[in-house]
């Protein structure tokens, strides 16, 4: 790669003050970092919040003993699991939003300090050029494309930013790293990383990793060498745990429930991200335009005289890194509801800026107005949001709870607490109209998922179901070891400290994600202690899982644990529950249905 840093420009890195340095940054971003996990804080509960506690579920079942993708089927790779669990388990008291979205710099952190502290020696700029974005994208935990108006943070498509943040570094890598030891790390590092997360994103890093080959950016011993070492984790990964074949199995079954044309999601995808799709496909267009003579030119030389030279002059260019990063993105995002969508095309965006040459007047213009609308519109868009939940919470009210520990420490604004609380109780006095609503196969609201309001009922709800387990179980001399939920997510084993059944998906979407019950699968059912079903409200969604897994439930009886809860629990538990003293939970009935 051809790169405009001279000695004078690295004379230029060197006569900055050390506290500039790109290593110093991230130095006192890592220790700024720790110091915020340490403390209780809260944040602006948003839409789809609730994807959140998938991490909880998991790392509850990771302490437990169980291996994801190998016990429980997983909708992604095992890592962001993983990660999350290990910074929990250090740090108990931070944020679990933060928790998730920080923990990922475990990995990325490191990788992104080899990349600076490489360029950084040819030209400090264009180093924390590279970083700044980063750190903006990789701390703050907001999408690019917002579904609530009122300020709030985004639980949801948290593994959707960590591969596009992982992306983002192995663009950086591929496109202005130097030391080949240095590429050899972050390839591998990023490829493992994005196989381990979600594999659309682990074949978008592919594709960046072939136009590289193609442009001799990665020597074809180099490419050898980092294929043997990505195999050979991935080899002890599957002799040790198994999870590599499991994970595998769990992409077979998912694809085969997520059937349909790439086509149209593709378009859909154009269409949400338009922002900068649209200049982006504008910036190729002028760089085809401007640069078409050296274009064809060495399209000629390579169809005259075939070879990696050749092919290199042709690809080692802006327009065709971007359009490979385009295409990417726009694949990464076929298959994702909530992301950061197109951060990982800023290196290749500064590539063609650093590659402008004599490029003056009218066209220097054009390039970087069309550079600047690629870019910023996200930037912009995340930090924005940033600042206004920072500055909206100062006036938000703290949710109150008795039993969620970690997963309470979130705030929204009183009025709506106060509509959380009315619909709660409506959704207790009137399940009927509930019922009829999911037997037609809709929500009480089309977008009832997205509203902040839902997940604070939600919460509310669980906070309740909590209490009235600990009631029940100190009222009747019982003590359920393992709980599963008829629901999306399962916090109970985590706030109770028991343990989910194994081989039961997380994250149970039974439209996308959750596979028809085998063998094992019903038998971990049956011998489940305590089954939990939702009624606040009843949704089709739950009614839908309990008809999937209804041949073990009906070895249950149920009971109504709470006003928001129905149980099915051992058929002799029930017995001595109806027998014995009611338990005492305030409108509660512990009788046999």
């Amino acid at each position: 790669m051809t790169f405009t840093s001279t000695a004078a420009q690295a004379h230029s890195a060197r006569r900055f003050s050390p506290l500039a340095s790109p290593l110093v940054l991230l130095a006192a971003v890592s220790i700024l970092l720790v110091a915020l996990l340490l403390l209780p804080l809260t944040v602006p509960i948003g839409a789809m919040y609730w994807d959140l506690f998938i991490y909880f579920d998991a790392a509850n079942r990771i302490f437990g003993g169980q291996v994801p993708g190998v016990d429980f089927f997983t909708p992604v790779g095992p890592l962001g699991y993983w990660l999350f669990a290990l910074v929990e388990w250090i740090f108990p008291k931070g944020q679990p939003l933060l928790v998730a979205q920080w923990s990922l710099f475990l990995v990325t952190g490191p990788l992104i300090a080899l990349v600076v502290a490489d360029v950084d020696k040819r030209s400090r700029g264009l180093a924390l050029a590279l970083l700044g974005p980063f750190l903006v994208f990789q701390l703050l935990p907001f999408n690019v494309t917002s579904y609530y108006s009122f300020p709030s943070v985004d639980g949801f498509g948290i593994y959707n930013r960590q591969i596009t943040e992982i992306l983002y570094v192995l663009a950086a890598g591929l496109v202005f790293a130097a030391s080949r030891r240095v590429i050899l790390a972050v390839v591998v590092g990023t490829m493992l990383a994005l196989f381990l997360t979600k594999v659309t994103g682990f074949f978008a890093g592919g594709l960046l990793c072939v136009v590289a080959l193609a442009a001799r950016r990665i020597e074809l011993r180099l490419a050898l060498a980092a294929a043997a070492a990505f195999l050979a984790v991935l080899a002890v990964l599957e002799l040790f745990l198994g999870i590599v074949s499991a994970y595998v199995g769990d992409i077979v079954a998912l694809l085969s429930m997520n059937e349909g044309s790439l086509l149209p999601r593709f378009l859909q995808a154009a269409s949400i991200h338009f922002t900068v799709f649209g200049p982006l496909c504008l910036l190729m267009l002028a760089l085809a335009v401007f640069d078409g003579r050296e274009i064809a030119g060495a399209a000629k030389s390579l169809a005259r005289s075939p070879g990696w030279t050749s092919l290199a002059r042709l690809v080692d260019r802006p327009i065709v890194w971007i359009a490979a990063a385009t295409f990417a993105a726009l694949f990464v995002e076929t298959q994702n509801t909530g992301g950061q969508g197109f951060i990982f095309l800023w290196p290749m965006l500064l590539m063609a800026w650093t590659r402008r040459g004599a490029m003056t007047g009218t066209r220097l213009g054009l390039v970087a107005l069309l550079i600047a609308a690629s870019s910023l519109p996200y930037f912009v868009e995340v930090t924005s949001r940033a600042t206004r939940a920072f500055v909206g919470q100062m006036k938000y009210q703290r949710l109150a709870n008795d039993h969620l520990g970690p997963l309470g420490q979130v705030t929204q604004r009183p009025e709506i607490i106060h509509h959380a609380e009315v619909m709660k109780q409506i959704y207790m006095d009137h399940p009927e109209t509930y019922e009829a609503i999911a037997r037609a196969g809709e929500l009480p609201n089309f977008t009832l998922y997205s509203e902040p309001d839902f997940q604070l009922t939600w919460l509310m709800a669980v906070d309740e179901a909590a209490g009235a387990i600990k009631a029940f179980e100190a009222s009747h001399g019982v003590r359920f070891e393992t709980i599963m939920s008829l629901n999306f997510v399962n916090p109970f084993p985590w706030l109770l400290e028991r343990q989910a059944p194994h081989a039961i998906a997380i994250g149970a979407d039974p439209y996308r994600a959750v596979p028809d019950p085998d063998g094992t699968v019903i038998s971990a059912v049956q011998d489940t202690d305590l089954i939990l079903y939702p009624r606040c409200p009843v949704t089709g969604a739950n009614e839908r899982l309990r008809s999937l897994y209804d041949v073990a439930i009906q070895t249950k009886t149920k009971i109504t644990l709470s006003p928001c809860w129905d149980a099915y629990v051992d058929p002799a538990v029930a017995a001595a529950a109806s027998a014995g003293a009611a338990p005492k939970l305030r409108g509660a009935v512990s009788a046999v249905q």
